[in-house]
């Protein structure tokens, strides 16, 4: 089964590509990734404030919300073995990591300010990366900035780091903007190869016995798979950017989901950590063997299939469809 794909122009031989997580620090298992079919990989993130600690043009963003990143160091168990490394050492693991495969790695910045840390991007670009995904959560505390001045943030940043360097640029992005499709559609305009949905946020929990605010990492579930999956149908299609999904991926039928809604590739992360780097495997030969029964002839047939613009009901993806779930529903009590 052709099981191929094009992601931030590049060919990829399978939609599974692990997201930015621990898994990424340890170059034997990159290996690992790679031999139990791995497309790609990204690498884990780099911070912001690993670059720029001082700088005073991150003040406020350190005091907003520094625990909020979806990968914020502290959310992650066992911190000696996921500590910060610095930038040095990141391009340095770029570079191994490159010579230790031979499928694409991108690498990831998690940051939200324009500023010099931008720069070095192009560092990164040098250091052998096939692309770079940019990992971007920032929580609007201020009340004073409204929304158009958030969103300004976003395109500022990509607009300085496509003047940076040649390699692709895909976006991770949360789902909580006023106007989602158009704010994708300017990202899209403004040279996003890649949108990365979505970025899941980490919410701190409170220790009423302490009375602290402490962090509380929960692995997704399929469940969270959903919202990803309603959006990439309603853009697919309509961008010329390529579409991730990410989030809520743990079987072959949700890999498959995400396919059939739009997505260029899978991002995985929570089922391999849960259970093992060998899932892609038992994924991809899952997801052969059920386009196989389907008489399809490559996953590219199944491509789309459900998306917005190619569903005989594209309503069903707005407010249609909330009104017949809620119609459907019939309350059993006992």
């Amino acid at each position: 089964m052709d099981l191929s794909t094009t992601y931030l122009g590049m060919k990829l031989k399978n939609p599974i590509v692990p997201s930015a997580s621990p898994l990424s620090r340890s170059l034997s298992t990159i290996r690992k990734l790679e031999d139990n079919g791995a497309s790609a990989i990204v690498l884990y993130s780099l911070f912001e404030e690993e670059l720029n600690l001082e700088s005073q043009t991150l003040d406020r963003y350190l005091s907003e919300g520094t625990d909020s990143y979806a990968e914020a160091l502290s959310y992650f168990p066992e911190a000696p073995s996921y500590h910060a490394i610095g930038p040095d050492s990141y391009l340095e693991h770029i570079h191994r990591a490159k010579k230790a495969v031979d499928i694409p790695i991108i690498a990831s910045l998690n940051g939200v300010s324009t500023g010099g840390w931008i720069h070095f991007a192009k560092q990164i670009e040098g250091a052998g990366a096939d692309g770079l995904e940019l990992n971007i959560y920032y929580l609007p505390t201020n009340m004073d900035l409204n929304g158009a001045e958030v969103e300004r943030i976003y395109f500022d940043l990509l607009q300085d780091i496509k003047a940076e360097i040649k390699i692709p640029v895909a976006m991770k992005l949360s789902p909580y903007f006023s106007a989602t499709a158009h704010m994708m559609k300017k990202l899209d305009n403004l040279g996003a190869d890649g949108l990365v949905l979505f970025n899941r946020f980490y919410q701190p929990d409170f220790d009423l016995e302490n009375l602290e605010i402490v962090p509380h990492l929960v692995l997704s579930s399929s469940v969270a798979l959903r919202l990803p999956l309603r959006w990439i149908a309603i853009l697919y299609g309509r961008l010329n950017a390529d579409l991730a999904l990410t989030t809520g991926v743990h079987t072959a039928e949700d890999a498959l989901k995400g396919v059939a809604a739009g997505a260029s590739v899978i991002q995985m992360a929570s089922e391999l950590l849960h259970n093992g780097v060998g899932r892609i495997g038992e994924i991809l030969a899952e997801m052969s063997d059920w386009l196989d029964e389907h008489e399809y002839e490559s996953l590219d047939v199944l491509k789309g299939s459900l998306s917005q613009v190619n569903c005989g009901f594209p309503a069903a993806f707005e407010r249609a469809n909330y009104l017949e779930v809620v119609r459907s529903f019939s309350p059993t009590f006992k």
